[in-house]
């Protein structure tokens, strides 16, 4: 594995937090993180995978996180863009298909469920529009996963509102126009 890959495992491994967005900010605060990039195809699932399996949900932690790896890391960079289709929602995605244990292959609810997670995330990114952020698009795909899991499963994962400390880091940072913009409006 990266080694970036294995860092993330490892924070998620130590973290006892039902809050996926506490649990993300804190490791997208690492310097082994970049602004923008496909480490956040398997970041995003994992710090989801790890608040779902803190909440009670059963399945085994560490295969699953390295099974979200294995699938983050076959997504390459700037899928946004060039597939139209975000790999943040594409990795909390994939998180749901390890927990509900689907395939290509499957015909059940949780199929269905996996899809309609994503597609609700996607059409949240494509409301606010581009260039790409990973950390807007992260806290998009996941506050999206929060409502989803409360309303399909009861699976309450503890949430809050997101205020943004990344955009100074962010060149192509759309200001105003991020809901989690809190900067001061000078675009």
């Amino acid at each position: 594995m990266d080694e970036e890959y294995t860092l993330i495992k490892s924070e998620c491994l130590k973290s006892n937090t039902r809050n996926p967005i506490e649990l993300i900010v804190s490791i997208m605060e690492k310097d082994y993180i970049n602004i923008h990039g496909p480490e956040h195809h398997v970041l995003d699932g994992s710090c989801f995978l790890t608040a779902m399996h803190n909440a009670g949900v059963e399945f085994e932690l560490d295969q699953a996180l390295d099974e979200m790896i294995v699938r983050g890391k076959k997504m390459p960079g700037a899928t946004c863009g060039q597939w139209g289709m975000c790999g943040s929602s594409a990795s909390v995605g994939a998180a749901l298909a390890i927990i509900h244990e689907t395939g290509p292959l499957s015909n059940t609810q949780y199929y269905k469920d996996n899809l309609s997670y994503v597609s609700k995330a996607l059409g949240k990114l494509a409301d606010v529009g581009g260039p790409r952020c990973c950390k807007r698009n992260a806290f998009l795909s996941m506050l999206t996963a929060i409502d989803f899991v409360n309303e399909r499963y009861g699976i309450a994962l503890a949430k809050q509102e997101v205020e943004c400390t990344f955009f100074d880091k962010n060149k192509q940072c759309i200001g105003m126009r991020c809901p989690f913009y809190k900067g001061v409006a000078n675009d």
